[in-house]
């Protein structure tokens, strides 16, 4: 252990899980979504390892990642900012060769006023909202969208590479509301072209719809959770995917205690009787979740514990009953469950939650450790 919690990132697994969806996308192009650090994977090495696995676009959500991906020297790939806001610094994201999204006319112009400050003409994607109600424009507002980006390209100051949209309820397969988005995703497609749009990718598919709705491939596909092996649809399999990351902590301490001793903060947990307690350094300011308490499980000595008592804020407590740990010896928290420890979408369902929260709430002060081929035994932390 180089710290008392690391966050292992197995690069070779998120590779694999890139050519397994490239495979399954049928021969349309795979964007690797990057965004929220990876999530929490960590931005330059996955975005490193999902090109190596055949992706040839990289997603962000905002413009400071895709930047960071250029500075890191990720220079010649493709790569989308997905969330149009105003006053980014979209002058720098232009002359970076960064692609943009605009859901309305106003984006449109202040992507086009950015083209000119950058001195270059802008790459923009159109986003339409088929039936999400978040962002893009709806079919009402198409038009005017449509007509704002061919008058910007006729002046010059950017071209209509892409046109998309997003699915609400892919993660929910026969749900009424996606044929419903790709018919309507459809129609706004031909408005667009109709118009004079001459995109050069059309795309729709997050994660659980590159797996479960091939008919909405189309010219690309933007899978994100999938990447890092964890499935968008857990009652549907793994579909072969490897999770990639695997969360541990050394044990920090371990004392006998009697029966009746009150147990973290608030003694919402009482021990049953005289026991082994260890201490686990790590805690919500880590990203493990405060409302895990007394909930989720760990491997600890080669059996599950769950957590005894409250989670703080850099250590929670397990009960081992009358096993023992020595200080320093590992304990997993949550991993590929290959050791039979909990995976990220136990305690996603522990929690009512989805997987994609679990790992990238994991915080910065996690250092992730990276294995693999691409890895080199680096150290992010």
């Amino acid at each position: 252990m180089r710290s008392p919690a690391e966050a292992r990132v197995d690069l070779d697994a998120i590779s694999g899980n890139v050519a397994s969806l490239r495979e399954r996308a049928g021969g349309a192009e795979v964007m690797a979504m990057v965004k929220a650090e990876a999530y929490g994977h960590g931005l330059i090495p996955a975005a490193r390892a999902a090109l190596a696995g055949g992706a040839t676009w990289l997603g962000v959500a905002k413009v400071a990642e895709g930047l960071r991906l250029r500075a890191e020297g990720l220079t010649g790939v493709r790569t989308l900012v997905s969330l149009g806001v105003p006053g980014e610094p979209y002058d720098q994201a232009i002359a970076a060769d960064i692609d943009l999204t605009a859901g309305a006319p106003w984006m449109v112009r202040e992507i086009a006023d950015a083209a000119v400050r950058a001195g270059r003409p802008a790459r923009i994607h159109l986003k339409a909202d088929t039936g999400m109600s978040r962002g893009g424009a709806g079919a009402e507002e198409w038009p005017a969208l449509v007509e704002a980006a061919l008058a910007a390209e006729a002046a010059g100051h950017l071209r209509v590479v892409g046109l998309m949209s997003h699915f609400a309820c892919a993660d929910e397969p026969g749900h009424p509301s996606n044929a419903s988005q790709l018919a309507v995703f459809r129609e706004m497609v031909e408005h667009a072209e109709k118009a004079g749009v001459r995109p050069e990718v059309r795309h729709l598919s997050n994660s659980a719809a590159t797996l479960t709705l091939p008919e909405a491939r189309f010219d690309l596909v933007r899978p994100g959770i999938a990447i890092y092996g964890l499935t968008p649809v857990p009652e549907a399999g793994t579909f072969g995917l490897r999770p990639a990351m695997t969360l541990v902590a050394g044990t920090a301490l371990v004392k006998r205690v009697p029966a009746g001793s009150g147990v973290s903060y608030g003694h919402t947990y009482v021990t049953g009787r005289e026991t082994n307690l260890a201490v686990v350094p790590a805690g919500y300011g880590d990203g493990i979740p405060r409302h895990g308490s007394s909930l989720l499980e760990v491997l600890a000595g080669g059996a599950r514990r769950r957590i005894a008592g409250r989670v703080c804020m850099d250590q929670f407590v397990i009960d081992l009953g009358d096993d023992t740990l020595a200080a320093g010896d590992e304990i997993v928290l949550f991993g590929p469950g290959d050791r039979g420890e909990p995976t990220a979408q136990e305690w996603a369902d522990a929690l009512g939650t989805i997987s994609y929260e679990i790992v990238t709430r994991i915080g910065s002060r996690v250092p992730r450790v990276y294995t693999g081929q691409a890895a080199g035994g680096g150290v992010d932390g």
